[in-house]
């Protein structure tokens, strides 16, 4: 890192400190040739590998904005999808690898994405999953139902009707 004020290529670390949410460091320093102080932040870099197989920094405004289409006319609000690219994101950088390919950044947005509204996970998914018959929204949906069978009773279904 070069010296902000002198442009002398090294520098000292005088103070490290874990940023709130865990995910950078913030490091002050100090330039041993003119004694200037500036601080950095570092962060582990995970990039994301694209269809095209360019190369570029993951964005959790990306897969906000990716999901954001999904949610349009849902009760999912900007801090649900902010909460939604974190939790992405930590799942992503838990597998360990510093590059990831698209595909498995949208397999890592469907789980969150169906606790957080199930519609915008039906139509995320038959997007990302290239659903094209009514077939494969009725597997879907007879996923959602087998995973949570206490709120997805079908009409007559209800077993504490009275009769």
């Amino acid at each position: 890192m070069h010296c902000p004020f002198c442009r002398n290529p090294d520098s000292r670390v005088i103070d490290s400190r874990t940023s709130d949410d865990g995910l950078s460091i913030r490091r002050r320093r100090q330039c041993p040739q003119c004694g200037g102080r500036f601080s950095t932040i570092e962060t582990a870099s995970l990039n994301v590998i694209k269809r095209s197989g360019v190369i570029e920094p993951f964005s959790r405004e990306k897969v906000m904005s990716g999901v954001r289409k999904a949610c349009q006319g849902r009760p999912v609000t900007e801090s649900d999808l902010a909460v939604l690219a974190q939790t992405v994101e930590e799942a992503i950088r838990q597998t360990g690898s510093s590059q990831i390919d698209t595909n498995e950044i949208g397999l890592a947005i469907l789980r969150p994405l169906r606790d957080l509204d199930e519609v915008a996970f039906l139509r995320f998914a038959s997007v990302y999953q290239a659903f094209d018959s009514l077939e494969d929204f009725e597997a879907a949906i007879d996923q959602l139902r087998l995973d949570h069978p206490d709120r997805h009773s079908r009409p007559g279904e209800d077993e504490s009707a009275e009769g």
